[in-house]
């Protein structure tokens, strides 16, 4: 069974910064693209970056895209947003996905 348990989100002042971790089992995480989408309130999902299976290659929403790293470690099954110069409109849930699978997620909100 696909299991991705996301952390990492919480508060942050506009100008921060936050790491996300997404820790995947039940399937070969290293041979699987990866990506993080982001649900705002009252908004559908939207895509946010995607990572191929060998972390070398990579691609981002022009919204996040020179703010926001996507990385993964195939060595511990673990998927990672790096976000900096975090904005308001960056408030969302933030979800790991790996094809139709997506974990909980989780909160991340940006105020002042």
């Amino acid at each position: 069974e696909v299991q991705l348990v996301e952390s990492g989100g919480g508060l942050v002042q506009p100008g921060g910064s936050l790491r996300l971790s997404c820790a995947a089992s039940g399937f070969t995480f290293s041979s699987y693209a990866m990506s993080w989408v982001r649900q705002a309130p009252g908004k559908g999902l939207k895509w946010v970056s995607t990572i191929n299976s060998f972390g070398d290659s990579t691609t981002y929403a022009d919204s996040v895209k020179g703010r926001f790293t996507i990385s993964r470690d195939n060595a511990k099954n673990t998927l990672y947003l790096h976000m900096n110069s975090l904005k308001p409109e960056d408030t969302a849930v933030y979800y790991c996905e790996m094809g139709s699978s997506k974990g909980q997620g989780t909160q991340v909100t940006v105020s002042s």
